[in-house]
């Protein structure tokens, strides 16, 4: 093996000079393992980027094989938690000292978890779509985690419309006679007696938070029950006929535009005190071709955008 070997990035000069935002890599594969609060350690595969800048105007690179390496040790040495990403992060800088003062990593992966149903006790997976990027800016940390919740959501315009439909059906059928309780029961529980329905469809609430700086555990579990609970009809896994009864009655008692989903989400993120959040509620329309959307922000200064 030859020795000296020839380093560009440290003596080749720049083909022109100044200085970059982000230089590094993108979908990275990168299996390891997760650690979050109330729940033992998970297996993922994630997908990584891995950024610092380029604050040296005439240099020609950066190191990626240094990027590439902290993250391998990250993946087969250690578990991915604050702590660990921090020092990876510690380890981009301290490897291109000169040339850089800013790192940025990002996961994106599936996180997979055990959830019961309503009524019945059986369980079944799930999988929540996560992202956690964590950045060092000339010394201070920042974490932000990214998250999708999806649930059901029946319009409460065409639930209204349905009741006028059933009423009016009833008054046809009945024409103003005297009805005694199992006659209307009877009626109630028939094909005749419920003539429309209201829309319902998939939706998901896309959120993203600012964790403090300081912190020592993930708590995802926390947010995505907080979440679910809020919402009253997230999709379930496993799921029997009792089950899917109690699913019809929360969707019938918790009707909702994509407003009224934003600022359920809005309302416990507030509570919640962080220090900022972005959501996105999407209704992915089973009447239109199109779909109903809303956006909200804390709306600190220098904060997330809408």
């Amino acid at each position: 093996m030859q020795s000296n070997m020839p380093d560009i990035a440290d003596t080749a000069p720049a083909l022109q000079t100044g200085k970059l935002d982000w230089v590094g890599m993108a979908d990275i594969e990168l299996p390891f393992i997760f650690e979050s609060r109330d729940l033992a350690p998970l297996h993922v595969n994630a997908k990584a980027r891995a950024f610092v800048n380029l604050h040296k105007e005439d240099a020609k690179g950066i190191h990626m094989s240094r990027l590439f390496l902290a993250l391998d040790t990250l993946s087969t040495e250690q578990h991915v938690n604050p702590q660990t990403i921090a020092q990876a992060l510690d380890s981009f800088i301290s490897s291109h000292e000169g040339l850089s003062d800013q790192a940025k990593i990002e996961f994106k992966f599936e996180l997979p978890l055990r959830r019961k149903s309503l009524l019945s006790g059986k369980a079944g997976w799930k999988s929540y779509p996560l992202t956690i990027e964590a950045k060092i800016d000339r010394g201070v940390l920042s974490f932000e985690l990214s998250l999708d919740v999806t649930y059901s959501s029946t319009c409460p315009c065409s639930a209204a419309l349905a009741r006028q439909l059933i009423q009016q059906a009833f008054a046809e059928q009945f024409n103003g006679q005297a009805l005694n309780h199992e006659q209307v029961l009877n009626w109630l529980g028939s094909t005749d007696g419920i003539v429309a329905t209201p829309h319902s469809q998939r939706s998901i609430a896309n959120v993203k938070v600012k964790l403090d700086s300081n912190i020592t555990e993930f708590d995802i579990l926390s947010l995505i029950n907080t979440l679910e609970n809020e919402l009253k009809t997230p999709v379930q896994a496993a799921v029997k006929r009792e089950d899917e009864q109690e699913f019809a009655r929360l969707n019938g008692q918790n009707l909702m535009f994509c407003e009224d989903a934003a600022r359920k989400i809005k309302a416990v993120l507030e509570d919640a005190q962080y220090a900022d959040y972005w959501l996105q509620i999407n209704h992915y329309e089973s009447l239109h071709a199109h779909d109903a959307v809303a956006i909200a922000v804390k709306g600190i200064d220098d904060g997330y955008q809408p």
